[in-house]
């Protein structure tokens, strides 16, 4: 068999019935969500910008539509947990700060990144990216939790608020 044929690159799935079964492109995808959520386990250390943005890259890339997420961290920035709190359209998801403190005081956390993905591919923030970060910002102080980074996800690229001196 030719190595070039989609045959011999071709990944494989367990399907229900305990046979291996040709992936599908979701199948993959999903796959590969598995195994970042593996790699960054609790107790994982988001000790750097590109540690975060190469989580939510790996989190958030290839959705089709906006999911706003958090990776609620421990005081020395350890994962507690990941959840993806919000899903929206193509171009937005509404985000309820109250939402987000909830879940903040239920995994009892000391400060939480916050990331979303852009489906059209780019990674420039809106003006209503920069809004909630900011109001995020100012809800999370009031229970001691600092927002530490807001990442956006476009595509395979990634850029974090903080850089940019917006968090």
């Amino acid at each position: 068999m030719d190595k070039n044929t989609p045959e011999h690159l071709s990944l494989y799935v367990r399907s229900t019935t305990r046979r291996y079964k040709v992936a599908s492109g979701d199948e993959i995808v999903e796959a590969a969500r598995a195994v970042v959520g593996q790699r960054m386990s609790r107790g994982a250390s988001f000790t750097d910008p590109k540690t975060a943005k190469d989580f939510f890259r790996d989190k958030l890339s290839g959705i089709q539509r906006e999911v706003f997420a958090a990776a609620f961290l421990d005081s020395r920035h350890r994962l507690i947990e990941y959840a993806e709190l919000f899903q929206g359209t193509i171009d937005g998801a509404e985000v309820h700060p109250r939402e987000v403190v909830r879940q903040a005081i239920q995994t009892n956390c000391a400060a939480i990144i916050i990331g979303h993905n852009h489906p059209s591919g780019s990674v420039e923030p809106s003006a209503a990216d920069r809004a909630v970060t900011a109001q995020l910002k100012q809800v999370l102080s009031l229970v001691d939790v600092r927002l530490l980074d807001h990442i956006i996800v476009g595509g395979h690229q990634t850029m974090a608020l903080a850089e940019r001196g917006w968090v």
